[in-house]
Parts: structure tokens; C-alpha cells; sequence
């Protein structure tokens, strides 16, 4: 099954990713993952996306695809994949369809977990994280025992400075603005479902189970 996983920040993607790969034997496969394999392994690809993210710059659709590419060759994909973080533009959306086609291949299901926006807001902006052991928590829904001190290892607790409320509100809007065509555009091929995130995340995974049992 060739899955594409999307939903906004905050919505619960990693948790369910997670769900998905102990359930299903099909590689995860997410863009940082992608970047950081290519230019370990020196690839062609690799090499081109180093220059740019050696200068801070983004790095170009036709590299990122290339990068796509050459991952969904990969043996480990000949049963399937999921795909986090990509594609993030119809642009990139009409690219993958070329490259799965190149391959035999096509985009069986995209899963769009669906948060609502205040919701997210109170996720992001509550989460916090240990310096010393990467724990994440929540002030709000998984809040640590004593305030600001990692229950795991007695680490700092730390905001970062991306889950700031002012900045989380930027970032859903910057999604909201990129995403929406995209969703129109998997909604077109008809295999777009929408989930509702707002549950436990089990509830959440039996809905994605019902989907990817019928593919």
C-alpha cells in the first residue's frame, strides 16, 4: 500500500505514522529522513541538496524530487510506503504522481488528519521539551509532575521557539494556505479521506486501519 500522510502541525501525524509502521511492513518515510539518508550516502541528489542546506536556503522541487526518487526505488518499497512531509505543493503532488508512474506505481490513499485550529494552537503551544532526554510534554494534556523538570530523567523542560503561540498561529496559516489546493487535488483522484484528529489516538489509528484494510 503506498500511503501519503498529511494533517497540520500539531495534528497527531508522528503518533499515528508510528501506529501505522508496527502494523503494516512498509518503510516510513519522511522529507528530513530522505534528506539526512542522501547526503550520508553521497548520492547525486544528496550532494546538489547539501549545497543548499549548507547555505540556508530551501531546497528546490526538482532536487526534493530527485531526492523522492531515488528513495521510492529502494527494495524496501516494493510493498508500500508512507510518505510524511511530502508531497507539500500540487506542484510536488503532480511530480510524485510521474515518478510513482515511472516506477509502476501510484498513491493508493492520502490520510488528512483534521485538527481544529484552536486545537492545535493549545497542543503547540503547550508542549514542551527536556534538554537532557528529548521527552516531550504537554502543560495542558500531559503536563510533567513538577513544573519545568523532566519526570524521566530530571532534565530542563524548555518551550521551543516554534511552538510559541504567535508563531504556531503563523505556521498553521502558512499550511493552511499551501495544503488546501493539495487536498482538492487528491480529493479530484478520489482517494483523499479526512480523519478527525481531535480523538485519542487510537480512535484516531481504528479509523486509519478501516481505510488501509479496503485498499
Amino acid at each position: 500500500m503506498n500511503i501519503i500522510l498529511m494533517g497540520p502541525p500539531g495534528a497527531g501525524k508522528g503518533t499515528q505514522a508510528e501506529l501505522i509502521k508496527v502494523a503494516y511492513p512498509i518503510p516510513h518515510i519522511s522529507t528530513g529522513d530522505m534528506f539526512r539518508e542522501a547526503v550520508a550516502n553521497g548520492t547525486a541528489m544528496g550532494t546538489e541538496a547539501k549545497k543548499y542546506m549548507d547555505a540556508g536556503q530551501l531546497v528546490p522541487d526538482e532536487v526534493t524530487i530527485g531526492i523522492v526518487e531515488e528513495r521510492l526505488a529502494k527494495a524496501d518499497c516494493e510493498s508500500g510506503f508512507l510518505l510524511d512531509g511530502f508531497p507539500r505543493t500540487t506542484v510536488q503532488a503532480q511530480a510524485l504522481d510521474q515518478v510513482l508512474a515511472k516506477q509502476g506505481k501510484k498513491a493508493e490513499t492520502a490520510l488528512n488528519i483534521s485538527v481544529p485550529e484552536d486545537i492545535l494552537i493549545i497542543r503547540m503551544s503547550g508542549r514542551v521539551s527536556c534538554t537532557t532526554c528529548k521527552a516531550v510534554y504537554n502543560t495542558k494534556f500531559n503536563p510533567p509532575a513538577s513544573t519545568g523538570v523532566c519526570d524521566k530523567c530530571g532534565g530542563e523542560l524548555i518551550q521551543r521557539s516554534d511552538d510559541r503561540e504567535e508563531t504556531v498561529k503563523n505556521r498553521l496559516k502558512v499550511y493552511t494556505e499551501q495544503t488546501q489546493p493539495l487536498l482538492n487535488y487528491y480529493e479530484n483522484q478520489k482517494i483523499l479521506t479526512t480523519l478527525d484528529g481531535n480523538r485519542d489516538a487510537t480512535e484516531v489509528f481504528k479509523d486509519v486501519k478501516t481505510v488501509l484494510e479496503s485498499l
